[in-house]
């Protein structure tokens, strides 16, 4: 654990000045669609994301009306995007539901091992109390380089979408993740989901089931 922390330490100086520059470049390249995923409309949630609202509906609660605007990084923020990522990636094992449950799908809290869904709900959940506004933290479905389904947790800043990866330490702009985008959730309503591909928005309705480590 004293080798974690220092590595921890080692990479954090690294990864943060590398963000920080990717972040002034973003911010010079503001007009640049590819920082941002462009959503197509209104689609069906994950399966499993069902069930875990229908089970923990504090979680799930609408944001109301009001926005805020796109997530202000800063060298501190950037760090807890690191910090909680690695820390994650680095306590929890890779696990399915099937071994640990006995079900498909079934989306909770980790607490030694998970899948996908855990990792991003666990990493979500700790940066919320880091205050991260919850509406910029988005769940979000792709198909991974060989199309399978994945999820990740997509943060919305002012530089861009990043994504927090559990197959991954480093943070990337969506856009060079080499995955394909299929839906996530809507800033305003977490229960709300919609269209991250232009192809039909329906098609990836039954994405939920199939989604793995």
């Amino acid at each position: 654990m004293v080798w974690v922390g220092v590595k921890m330490k080692m990479r954090l100086g690294m990864v943060v000045a590398g963000l920080l520059a990717t972040l002034s470049g973003s911010a010079a390249l503001a007009g640049n669609a590819s920082l941002f995923v462009t959503e197509h409309g209104r689609t069906k949630p994950p399966i499993g994301y069902v069930k875990f609202c229908a089970q923990s509906p504090a979680e799930c609660k609408s944001r109301g009306t009001l926005l805020t605007p796109h997530l202000k990084m800063t060298p501190e923020r950037w760090s807890d995007l690191f910090q909680v990522n690695m820390k994650v990636n680095t306590s929890i094992k890779p696990a399915s539901d099937q071994e640990l449950y006995g079900e498909v799908e079934f989306w909770t809290y980790p607490v030694t091992a998970g899948d996908c869904e855990d990792y991003l709900l666990l990493k979500k959940r700790e940066l919320e109390a880091r205050g991260f506004p919850s509406s910029d933290l988005l769940i979000t479905v792709v198909l991974d380089e060989n199309g399978e389904g994945h999820a990740v947790l997509t943060v919305s800043t002012d530089g861009g979408d990043y994504v927090l990866d559990n197959r991954r330490d480093d943070i990337l702009l969506w856009s060079e993740t080499n995955y394909r985008f299929l839906k996530r959730q809507t800033q305003r309503d977490p229960k709300q989901w919609v269209s991250l591909d232009d192809a039909k928005t329906t098609a990836t309705a039954s994405l939920g089931s199939s989604v793995g480590n």
